[in-house]
């Protein structure tokens, strides 16, 4: 793969806002989290399962909330600024 390629994948896991990464590949690293769940056992989960740093980043923005649903999570990604 060249580097326009790679440029191009990462743009495409960013998201729109102070460089989020999007909700959908976060949630790669949540798959198997009981819920409901808090802040710091989804990022505890996003480790364990490799997470880059640019995603464990994003989960430290989220508030310390319980989350029901992986919806949820997603939601509240989105609104991280």
């Amino acid at each position: 793969m060249d580097d326009d390629a790679n440029q191009s994948d990462q743009q495409k896991q960013q998201g729109s806002k102070g460089g989020a990464v999007n909700p959908i590949h976060v949630q790669k690293f949540l798959s198997g989290a009981d819920y409901p769940v808090g802040r710091d056992q989804l990022i505890e989960k996003a480790m364990k399962k490799g997470a880059d740093p640019e995603v464990i980043q994003t989960l430290e923005k989220l508030p310390d909330d319980q989350y029901e649903t992986p919806a949820d999570v997603s939601e509240a990604l989105g609104n991280i600024e």
